[in-house]
């Protein structure tokens, strides 16, 4: 099974979004940011990392959130998601073909992969029960 690691990033209320190429699996599906694990690296320093170096941002890991298995056709992974606040830097597309901004009543409208879809639900229910508090961010 693939550690992959994702963040859900808020800034100013509002939860960042990023659209999959047409040449990657899950071709043109939207996720959160984020990248498989390397040998020897902890969950957070490949969460940053990837962040880095995927969209030129700074941000800071909140919490981690309920990781997800997923059995995609060729590969089964582990998504373990983190809250994460921007920090600095305006979006850099290096992999990704758009990003948005969402406020989360605008989360159940997108094209998401699946193994995103019960960190949205979770990220939903957090947010309906006041759990996050996105405008503070």
């Amino acid at each position: 099974m693939i550690k992959v690691t994702c963040a859900v990033i808020i800034k100013n209320g509002l939860i960042l979004a990023v659209q999959r190429n047409a040449t990657q699996s899950n071709p043109l599906k939207w996720e959160f940011p984020g990248g498989k694990i390397e040998q020897g690296e902890s969950e957070e320093h490949c969460l940053l990392r990837e962040i880095q170096e995927e969209l030129e941002v700074r941000v800071k890991l909140d919490k981690r959130l309920t990781p997800v298995q997923f059995n995609y056709e060729r590969n089964p992974i582990e998504l373990i998601p983190y809250l994460a606040t921007h920090l600095s830097g305006a979006i850099q597309l290096q992999e990704h073909i758009d990003f948005k901004w969402l406020m989360p009543e605008e989360l159940e409208d997108m094209d998401w992969a699946d193994a995103d879809i019960p960190i949205v639900e979770e990220v939903l229910t957090m947010t309906s029960q006041n759990l996050i508090e996105a405008r503070r961010f």
